[in-house]
C-alpha cells in the first residue's frame, strides 16, 4: 500500500494523559502508522515512507477507531431487525408499534422485539394479556433492555411448552401470578435457556449471515473498528468462520470472543464447557478473529431485581448468583489454568465480591502467567472495589450508556437513593490506577460510539436531552472518556501495543469525526456523524457528507 499524508486534520492519538488533539497530519503506509504529528516534519521525510498520496481531511477531529470491549455482536445484528421498543413509554404505545409490524408481516410466523423498559409497564409488572391483545395469533417475543429478561405472550408460553407445572430452571425464574399461573415474563435463564435456544433453532444460516452484515455495517458506520463478543457459542462461530470466507480471509472489523459458560450445576459439563473453549482459543482463525477467553454471567440485573446484591432491595427481595461462590470458584480455577481470560458479569455488590474472591484465588493457587482477567458491568459495586481490582490487574469492563438517565428510573428505585448515588463509579477505577475499558453491550443500548461519549462526559441522556444529569460528579473528560473507549478496551484483550491509539506502529483504525466535539462541546457528539472510517489504512466506510 502506497504510503498516504492525512494533513489538515485534528488528531487525538489517546496516548495515556492527552485530553486534546495535538497533531495534524499522519502518514500511514502498509496498513501502519509511521509518524504523527506536524505536518512540516511529517511531510519532508525522505526514503521509505515517504507520502505519495495526500488526503486533506479539511480540518476534521481524527481518533483511534473505537473498540467495543463487550459486545454482543450476532444478537446486536439480529436486534436491528426487530421491533424497538425503548422509545415506547407506555403499554400502550408497545401494543401500537407490534400490531402495526404485524400488520406489515402477516405471513411472519412470530414476532420479535426489543429494548423494552420496567418502568414503562404499569407496576413493571408486563403480561401476556398485555401483548395478547396486540398480537393473539402468533408467539410474540420481547427482549426487555438488559436482554435478562423476555416477555412473551400466550402463543409463545404455549410454543416454549411452559405450563403452571413447568419448574423454575437453575438461575432464572417463571414469574407467576398469585394463582400460580405463568404471567409472560421470564427472568434470567427462564429465557436465555428457553427462549433463546427456541429461537436459534427457527433460525437459518442466512438470518444469521445477515444479522451479521448489518452488525459490521452499523459499527462501521460509527467509526467502531473492533469489539469483544461476550456471548459466543456454537452459532456464532460457524457464521463467523462463514463471515471470514465471504470477505476474503478477513473481517471487517477485528473481533475477539469470550465463550460463554453456562451453569449447569455440574462439575463436569461445566468442565467440557471450559475444554472446548481452551481448544478453540488456541485455534488460528487468521489476523481479524480469534477466541480469547470465557465468560460467566454470575448473576442478573437490577432492574428485574436479578442482581445479587449485599442487601435486599427496596422491595424487600434479593437474589441468589446464578454462578454460586461453591461453583464459580473451582471454573474460574480451571480457567485460569487454562490460561483463558476470564470475564465474569457481576452487577451488584455482592456478585462483583465473589468473583474478585474467586479471581484472587485463582491468582493464589495457579501458576503465574500474563493474566488479562475482567469483571463485567460492576454497576453497583461494594467500597473498595476499584482497589480489589487494581491490586489483581483485573480490568474494569463498563458501559456508559447503562447509565442513561432515560433508563435510569427503576434501576434507581430497585437500589434506593444510597446505593444509587455510588452507581457507575468510574473515576474510582481511574484513582485505583485499574485499567478502565469502556463498551456499550449492545444490542442492550444503542451501539452508537459518540452517543456513549456523551454518557460518559455528562451524565446526561443520549435518548431524552431533556432529563437531568445522574450523579454528574462522576463524568470524565472527553480525552479520558475516548481514551476508556479505545486505548484502554484494545489493552483489555491484550492489544494495547498494537491498536487504540494513533502512535507509530500502531494498526491504522480511526475514525473521521464530521465535527468537533472538542471545540464544539459534548452536544457535538449527538449532532455530530462519522464522516469515514478505516481499518488498515483502508477506507471502509464513508459518510454521503463526508467529502473526504
Amino acid at each position: 500500500m502506497e504510503p498516504t499524508l492525512y494533513r489538515n486534520a485534528r488528531i487525538f492519538t489517546a496516548e495515556p494523559g492527552a485530553d486534546r488533539p495535538t497533531a495534524d497530519a499522519m502518514l500511514v503506509q502498509d496498513g501502519r502508522i509511521v509518524a504523527v504529528g506536524a505536518e512540516a516534519a511529517i511531510a519532508g521525510r525522505a526514503g521509505t515512507g515517504a507520502p505519495t498520496r495526500t488526503i486533506d481531511l479539511g480540518g476534521r477531529v481524527v481518533v483511534p477507531g473505537f473498540v467495543d470491549a463487550h459486545t454482543h455482536l450476532m444478537m446486536m445484528g439480529e436486534a436491528l431487525g426487530k421491533v424497538e421498543l425503548t422509545s415506547a413509554r407506555t403499554v400502550e404505545e408497545i401494543q401500537r408499534r407490534l400490531a402495526a409490524a404485524r400488520g406489515e408481516h402477516p405471513s411472519a410466523e412470530r414476532l420479535l422485539g426489543r429494548g423494552w423498559l420496567f418502568d414503562s409497564i404499569p407496576g413493571g409488572a408486563p403480561t401476556a394479556a398485555m401483548l395478547d391483545a396486540a398480537v393473539p395469533d402468533v408467539p410474540v417475543y420481547l427482549d426487555a433492555n438488559d436482554l435478562h429478561s423476555c416477555w412473551v405472550n400466550s402463543a409463545a408460553l404455549a410454543e416454549l411448552g411452559i405450563t403452571d407445572e413447568t419448574p423454575d430452571p437453575l438461575g432464572g425464574r417463571i414469574v407467576r401470578d398469585a394463582d400460580g399461573h405463568a404471567t409472560g415474563l421470564l427472568l434470567e435463564t427462564a429465557a436465555t435457556q428457553t427462549v433463546w435456544p427456541l429461537l436459534e433453532s427457527r433460525t437459518t444460516d442466512e438470518d444469521r449471515d445477515a444479522a451479521l452484515e448489518r452488525a459490521f455495517e452499523a459499527y462501521l458506520a460509527a467509526g467502531v473498528t473492533g469489539a469483544v463478543d461476550m456471548a459466543f457459542g456454537e452459532a456464532d462461530l460457524a457464521a463467523v468462520e462463514r463471515a471470514i470466507d465471504r470477505h476474503g480471509g478477513r473481517l471487517p472489523i477485528r473481533l475477539a470472543a469470550h465463550w460463554l459458560i453456562d451453569n449447569h450445576g455440574d462439575a463436569e459439563q461445566n468442565s467440557t464447557q471450559l475444554r472446548r473453549a481452551a481448544e478453540l482459543a488456541g485455534r488460528d482463525f487468521g489476523g481479524s478473529f480469534r477466541v480469547v477467553g470465557v465468560k460467566f454471567i454470575s448473576d442478573g440485573v437490577i432492574d428485574a431485581c436479578t442482581a445479587a446484591l449485599g442487601a435486599p432491595y427496596t422491595d424487600g427481595s434479593n437474589a441468589d448468583p446464578i454462578w454460586p461462590a461453591d461453583d464459580l470458584r473451582p471454573a474460574v480455577l480451571e480457567a485460569d489454568r487454562l490460561r483463558l481470560q476470564i470475564a465474569i458479569h457481576a452487577i451488584g455488590d455482592a456478585a462483583s465480591s465473589n468473583a474478585l474472591d474467586a479471581l484472587e484465588a485463582a491468582a493464589a493457587g495457579n501458576p503465574s502467567w500474563d493474566r488479562r482477567h475482567r469483571i463485567e458491568h460492576l454497576e453497583y459495586a461494594a467500597e473498595g472495589t476499584a482497589e480489589r481490582l487494581a491490586a489483581l490487574g483485573l480490568t474494569a469492563s463498563m458501559q456508559p450508556v447503562h447509565t442513561d438517565p432515560a433508563v435510569r428510573a427503576n434501576w434507581d428505585a430497585m437500589l434506593g437513593a444510597d446505593r444509587a448515588a455510588r452507581g457507575f463509579a468510574w473515576p474510582e477505577y481511574e484513582a485505583a490506577g485499574a485499567l478502565l475499558a469502556f463498551s456499550t453491550d449492545a444490542p442492550t443500548a444503542p451501539h452508537e460510539a459518540l452517543a456513549n461519549m456523551y454518557v460518559a462526559t455528562t451524565r446526561r441522556s443520549a435518548l431524552d436531552r431533556s432529563l437531568a444529569a445522574v450523579e454528574p460528579q462522576f463524568a470524565l473528560s472527553l480525552g479520558s472518556a475516548i481514551g476508556h473507549a479505545t486505548r484502554d478496551a484494545a489493552a483489555s484483550v491484550g492489544d494495547g501495543a498494537t491498536r487504540g491509539r494513533l502512535a507509530p506502529g500502531y494498526a491504522a483504525d480511526f475514525a473521521v469525526l464530521a465535527d468537533d466535539p472538542f471545540a464544539d462541546g459534548p452536544e457535538a457528539l449527538l449532532d455530530t456523524g462519522v464522516a469515514a472510517t478505516f481499518v488498515d489504512g483502508r477506507e471502509v466506510h464513508t459518510a454521503e457528507r463526508a467529502g473526504v
